[in-house]
């Protein structure tokens, strides 16, 4: 008999994703990793990226517009990891902390997933290169408000979109379908998460405030303290996100 069909419980469209990797100590991030899971690797580095994009027109059950804002600014910090599975690995990421303009979407996440959510003021700017062909370009900026000060993130993109390459640095950042969260009793929760494969601009410029690695402190802090190794900004597309399940303990 087949399985019956899953139907996600958030749809929404993730746009114009800011990513800045940095490489980082494996023994930082590896406690923070779920149980049942294994840090993922790219050409031996693994990798913490500051990713600020927006969510538009979220529904859940892909029906209902989520209440109070359907359209809303995210910044969150995360690393990558696998997972074994009898399909074959399944990548995915893991988040440190995930920054949102609305008390009332943090709890419902913290809630659903256990997911590390943060309610902070948040604003973003996009100044398009052509306005009326967004597939051009320009600079993407997402910023919050902490301790009265606004920390921003930023890039200028460079060229025209690409799509992924295989085995590219790139790839690796954005091709993942699987996210894993640290539940506070040490069990782990999965989710799914499916999109399109995105097409990328390369970026001639980032901003990241450096007051950024303060607010997130200590290892971590000092890991985005160093140079970014990477970046790049994402257009987006349509996204659903299936419920989670707990697989451990």
């Amino acid at each position: 008999m087949s399985a019956p069909p899953e139907f996600p419980l958030l749809t929404a469209r993730w746009r114009n994703l800011v990513v800045v990797n940095y490489a980082v100590d494996p023994r930082v991030v590896a406690p923070l990793a779920p149980a049942g899971t294994e840090l993922d690797f790219h050409q031996g580095q693994t990798f913490l990226s500051l990713v600020g994009f927006l969510f538009e027109g979220t529904r859940l059950r892909g029906l209902v517009p989520l209440w109070p804002c359907s359209t809303f600014e995210e910044v969150n910090l995360r690393f990558y990891v696998r997972r074994s599975a009898p399909e074959g690995p399944r990548r995915a990421v893991c988040f440190v902390r995930e920054l949102v303009p609305c008390r009332t979407i943090a709890w419902g996440a913290k809630i659903l997933y256990g997911e590390p959510y943060l309610a902070r003021p948040m604003a973003h700017c996009w100044e398009l290169d052509e306005p009326r062909s967004p597939e051009s370009g320009g600079r993407f900026a997402y910023r919050w408000k902490s301790d009265g000060a606004w920390l921003e993130l930023a890039a200028r993109t460079s060229g025209a979109l690409l799509p992924l390459r295989p085995g590219s640095i790139e790839e690796f950042i954005l091709d993942h379908e699987w996210g894993y969260t640290k539940l506070r009793d040490g069990g782990t929760k999965e989710y799914r998460v499916a999109h399109p494969r995105w097409e990328y601009w390369q970026t001639e410029r980032v901003e990241v405030d450096p007051r950024i690695a303060a607010f997130y402190g200590g290892a971590l802090g000092n890991a985005l303290a160093a140079p970014p190794c990477s970046a790049l900004v994402a257009a987006g597309s349509a996204v659903s996100v299936f419920p989670g399940r707990r697989i451990l303990p």
